[in-house]
C-alpha cells in the first residue's frame, strides 16, 4: 500500500543523493588528477565546480530553500550559525566559497576526501596550529577568495546559538576582508526543524533516511549586513556578528554574560 510506495519513493531519494555525492567524488578525483598532472589546477575554478556540484546537492535534498539578503560584491568572511552539515552545501551554492572544518572531518570517509578537494581548510581545535591556520585563511582571503567558517565551533538544535569565538576572524582583521554574517534556519510546521539538525555521533546514512522518512521542510537562508572587520577587536567583531545572528534567528539580542548576572543582581 501507501505506506510501502512511500517507503520506497524515500530509498530512492537517498539513493539520489548518493548518487550525486558520487558524482562529487568523481569531480574531486579529476581534482586530484589534474593536481598531479599540474594542468588547470585554480582555486576559483574549484570553487566554481564545488559551487556546482553544491547546488546539485541541494536540490537532491527534501528542502524549499528562500534566501534573503545581497551576495557580497567582493570577497569576505563568511560567519554562520551551524545546524547540520547540509548548511555546507546549502551555503556552498550561493557562490565560489571554501569552508574552515574541524580536523576530524579529514578523516571520515568519502566526506573527507570530497571536503579536501573542495578547498577546504581544516583546523585542529585549540592546538598549537592557530598561527598556522591563521596564515592560511588570511592567504586565502588575500587571494579574494571567499571562506565560510562556523564560529559556534560546533552543531547546535537550531533553537540557541552558542558563543561566536573570536579567534578565527583575527584574519579578516589583518586582511581587511569583511565579515558577512549569515542566519540559516530550518523551519518544520512553523517550528524549528528537529529532524534537520545533524548533532553528536549521527552518521550520514542515517540522518538521509530521517530527512527523506519526513515531508519537505523549509530553510530560511538571511545574508545580513557585512560588517567592515578594519581596526576592530577580534572579541568585539565576533560579537557584533553573533548579535546580527541572533537578531535574524530570534528577533532578541543576548546581551554579554557579564551584563546579564549585573542586570540580574539588580532585578
Amino acid at each position: 500500500g501507501s505506506g510501502v510506495m512511500s517507503s520506497l519513493r524515500s530509498h530512492a531519494r537517498v539513493i539520489r543523493v548518493l548518487w550525486v555525492i558520487g558524482l562529487g567524488l568523481t569531480i574531486a578525483g579529476t581534482f586530484a588528477l589534474m593536481e598531479r598532472l599540474r594542468v588547470g589546477h585554480s582555486m576559483a575554478r574549484r570553487q566554481r565546480w564545488t559551487s556546482w556540484f553544491m547546488a546539485r546537492l541541494t536540490a537532491a535534498l527534501p528542502f524549499r530553500v528562500t534566501v534573503s539578503g545581497t551576495l557580497p560584491a567582493q570577497p569576505a568572511l563568511w560567519v554562520s550559525n551551524h545546524v547540520s552539515w547540509t548548511d555546507i552545501p546549502l551555503l556552498g551554492r550561493l557562490a565560489p566559497l571554501s569552508f574552515l572544518s574541524k580536523a576530524e572531518v579529514r578523516t571520515w570517509p568519502v566526506a573527507g576526501w570530497l571536503a579536501l578537494k573542495a578547498g577546504t581548510l581544516f583546523i585542529r581545535r585549540g592546538s598549537g596550529d592557530s598561527k598556522l591556520i591563521q596564515k592560511q585563511m588570511g592567504q586565502h582571503l588575500q587571494g579574494h577568495h571567499s571562506l565560510v567558517i562556523f564560529p559556534e565551533g560546533t552543531t547546535t538544535d537550531g533553537t540557541r546559538l552558542r558563543t561566536f569565538h573570536g579567534r578565527l576572524l583575527s584574519s579578516a582583521i589583518e586582511t581587511g576582508t569583511p565579515v558577512q554574517p549569515v542566519a540559516i534556519r530550518y523551519v518544520r510546521d512553523g517550528k524549528p526543524d528537529h529532524i534537520a539538525p545533524f548533532i553528536g555521533d549521527d552518521d550520514l546514512l542515517s540522518h538521509l533516511r530521517r530527512l527523506f522518512a519526513n515531508e519537505v521542510s523549509d530553510v530560511h537562508i538571511q545574508l545580513l549586513e557585512p560588517i567592515a572587520s578594519h581596526g576592530k577587536e577580534r572579541a568585539a567583531l565576533a560579537f557584533e556578528a553573533q548579535a546580527a545572528v541572533q537578531t535574524a534567528l530570534f528577533g532578541e539580542v543576548a546581551q554579554p554574560a557579564e551584563l546579564r548576572s549585573s542586570t540580574a543582581r539588580a532585578a
